[in-house]
């Protein structure tokens, strides 16, 4: 049986935002940045034409959902991330409007201004027909449930316009005590890919829920990659110690991709925990090379017909098309 397959977590990065993350004060630059910006990775990052369609083949994905790579906007001097924007937002729109059929696209945010921010992201879904935002849980040391960045919430809710959660480095104290005490590479990959990544992602999400965002903004929904970011193997801990429980918010506002970790035990596990209908599918293109391609993934490791193309697609288009543009 044929069906399609859209993948989320699918990045580009362009030579201006390069520039801005080079000159960033140390403090500020993130680990993401040498990965992002080095060898064959920055070269697939950066084109975003018929090689890129190639791979998508290759990998049996028919429609790449692009987004700027790690470590996005949130770092950057207001002035600076405002600027490069709606530069990156037109790039994605264009990109789009050349290949509809095998492309779609998260707007990029200038989270260190949120007015801007948020100005931004209505002209992204609303006059570019991007699909929502991908955002970072932290905007240097404020977290995203800081009510600064209402203005942004407002509007993904009022749009329902989808956020996709993306990890990102723990704040410096956090690596040096937790992840330091190796050599460089080792401590490097263990606060990031390793470990580092998804506890703090994981804590963000968990943070939005605790805050009382989704109880402020019902119709937001977020996306997190990585099979849920590590909380959701504890939410027979978490969830006893509150009126509402969590495992709740996940099934009503969480959405949850395997961000190319391609394990059918933990697709399993996760359509399990909160449904398959919450259950997308993202390979985060060009970073992780897949052993097997999406529908051969698929069809072993969701052998319902009708759970396998919920994932594959009909979850997103069903997303997709609630988006109010």
């Amino acid at each position: 049986m044929s069906y399609r397959v859209v993948a989320l977590e699918e990045h580009i990065v362009t030579p201006e935002v390069v520039a801005l993350w080079e000159k960033l004060d140390p403090r500020w630059q993130d680990l993401a940045l040498i990965p992002s910006t080095r060898g064959e990775n920055a070269r697939r990052l950066a084109e975003i034409g018929d090689e890129r369609v190639a791979a998508m083949d290759a990998g049996e994905i028919d429609v790449q959902v692009l987004s700027l790579t790690a470590p996005g906007l949130q770092n950057l001097e207001p002035a600076d991330a405002v600027a490069v924007q709606g530069e990156v937002n037109d790039l994605l729109a264009e990109t789009v409007r050349a290949r509809p059929d095998r492309f779609d696209a998260f707007a990029t945010l200038a989270t260190s201004d949120p007015e801007a921010a948020a100005a931004e992201l209505e002209r992204a879904v609303t006059r570019l027909g991007l699909a929502g935002a991908m955002v970072f849980g932290r905007t240097r040391d404020r977290h995203l449930d800081d009510p600064a960045f209402r203005p942004v919430l407002e509007v993904a809710n009022a749009l329902r316009a989808p956020l996709y959660l993306h990890p990102q480095t723990p704040p410096l104290a956090v690596r040096e005590a937790y992840y330091g005490g190796f050599d460089e590479r080792v401590g490097a990959a263990l606060a990031t890919h390793g470990i580092g990544w998804h506890y703090d992602c994981g804590v963000e999400l968990l943070r939005l829920v605790l805050a009382g965002v989704f109880d402020r903004y019902p119709d937001l929904q977020i996306i997190t990659g990585h099979w849920g970011e590590v909380m959701m193997f504890f939410l027979d801990r978490i969830d006893p110690n509150l009126e509402r429980p969590v495992s709740e918010y996940l099934r009503s506002n969480v959405f949850v991709t395997p961000s190319g970790i391609l394990s059918a035990k933990y697709l399993r596990w996760a359509a399990e925990t909160i449904g398959v209908d919450r259950l997308m599918f993202a390979t985060d293109y060009p970073f992780l090379p897949q052993p097997t391609g999406a529908r051969a993934f698929l069809d072993e490791a969701a052998p319902d017909p009708a759970a396998r193309t919920a994932i594959a697609a009909g979850n997103w288009d069903r997303l997709r098309a609630g988006v109010r543009s």
